[in-house]
């Protein structure tokens, strides 16, 4: 799994994300996971996705931890992620819609909302 996000200049951006990749850990600890962005920060989709295949994942999901499907996930994700599949063509890449298009992660922000009431 590559929890996949923007990216941006400051590095207290990614502290959520870091967060969603532990998580991940500890309650699916069988399954690899790997945070990759899009840009400006570390690591690229290519470099999560040479990293799980060197650690044996023959079919990875990005999962785009984005609000909405935008330009980016339009555009320029699938570009990355033909070239990714490109690159490594013994490993089976799919991906998700973003997760903001998800009905329970709408309701889990309704439900933050309520409880900040």
């Amino acid at each position: 799994m590559i929890l996949f996000g923007h990216g941006a200049r400051d590095a207290r951006w990614r502290e959520p994300f870091d967060r969603l990749a532990a998580l991940w850990k500890a309650q699916h600890p069988d399954t690899l996971v790997q945070l990759a962005f899009l840009e400006m920060m570390d690591p690229s989709l290519e470099t999560a996705v040479a990293s799980l295949a060197s650690a044996g994942a023959s079919d990875i999901v990005v999962v785009p931890v984005f609000f909405g499907q935008g330009g980016h996930l339009r555009n320029d994700f699938p570009v990355l992620l033909n070239c990714c599949q490109e690159k490594f063509p013994s490993v089976k890449l799919s991906a998700t819609l973003a997760v903001g298009e998800d009905e329970g992660v709408l309701q889990a922000i309704v439900d933050f909302g309520v409880r900040a009431l």
